[in-house]
């Protein structure tokens, strides 16, 4: 028996038939990176995460672009390659130990640790597939590219006498007095020239090799002048005001320096003594030298070698 199709029946067929128009579409493809495809959901997520690191940057260095999104996805999909190539393998109890170590080293709790990654709007799961996938790239990097870095003690020491700053070391310390004459400001111009030129006669005296500290108690106007002979102790270049801080710098041990102008007054200053601090030795910072200076050309060889990589692979951007 036939079975026979109404008007009626037709049109709740049709009522019921999915509109293709509500559907969501496709996703199109962006990229091919040898054979394997990165779709515009893959670059629509990491172009969301992009924009949202870039937030942090300052705004002259912010790149959040959907390109910048869509390079790093086919640069991490070229490592996932090599990984996959090289037959690079992290098990579940790899990454089980490396969470204990993040949680001791910052001192976490189980449930401290989940309340922190959902801050980030992480889960734990998420947060596991983004540490094996740390740990594998880090194992990547140890076989194909930490293992063919040296770091040689000449190198090193370069480094740290290039920075000694950062080691509390190579700043310049001085010692010095000074003989200070006070001027207003909103003094007349009648009055400031006589302050100068008293203070003119007065380093005279000083340059004329009468003693320094005596003339510092007799004339500076400074209220510890009379008992500490206008010294200034031991300072910085920069623990003073700019215009005595300049002043001393490019002065020698001993020297008298011409009057100074600085908004306080007049200065006439004798600088005793300079030294540089010596700062922590070389060999109590060596191992933390080391290390920067091996991360730092692991840094630079691995991105070396991801373009390199990209060199050799066959990638067909589909959108721009």
């Amino acid at each position: 028996m036939v079975k026979i199709i109404t008007a009626c029946s037709m049109l709740a067929l049709l009522a019921v038939t999915p509109s293709f128009a509500d559907t969501k579409p496709i996703s199109s493809i962006a990229a091919i990176v040898n054979d394997e495809v990165i779709t515009s959901a893959d670059v629509d997520k990491e172009y969301a995460q992009v924009q949202k690191e870039a937030e942090k940057l300052p705004a002259p260095e912010r790149t959040g672009t959907r390109s910048a999104a869509l390079n790093r996805l086919v640069d991490r999909k070229l490592v996932e390659q090599k990984i996959r190539e090289l037959d690079i393998k992290v098990s579940d109890e790899d990454v089980r130990l490396a969470i204990e170590d993040v949680k001791k080293q910052n001192n976490l709790s189980q449930e401290a640790l989940e309340q922190a990654l959902a801050s980030q709007g992480l889960t734990v799961p998420q947060y596991k597939v983004q540490l094996k996938e740390q740990l594998e790239r880090m194992r990547l990097m140890s076989q194909e590219v930490r293992s063919k870095i040296q770091v040689g003690e000449r190198e090193m020491r370069e480094y740290y006498e290039a920075h000694r700053a950062d080691y509390g070391g190579g700043s310049e310390t001085f010692h010095a007095r000074h003989i200070f004459f006070k001027l207003d400001p909103k003094a007349s111009a009648e009055e400031a020239a006589k302050t100068r030129k008293q203070a003119e006669e007065v380093l005279a005296k000083a340059r004329g090799g009468e003693d320094f500290v005596e003339l510092a108690k007799k004339y500076s106007q400074d209220p510890a002048a009379a008992k500490d002979g206008g010294d200034l102790g031991t300072f910085k270049r920069s623990d003073m005001l700019a215009e005595i801080g300049n002043t001393v710098a490019a002065m020698k041990p001993g020297e008298v320096s011409s009057v100074v102008a600085s908004p306080a007054g007049l200065h006439i200053i004798k600088l005793e003594q300079k030294s540089q601090e010596k700062g922590r030795p070389f060999e109590e910072v060596k191992e933390s030298i080391e290390e920067q200076l091996y991360r730092k050309k692991s840094e630079e060889r691995f991105n070396q070698w991801v373009k390199d990589l990209r060199s050799a692979a066959n990638i067909d951007v589909k959108q721009p």
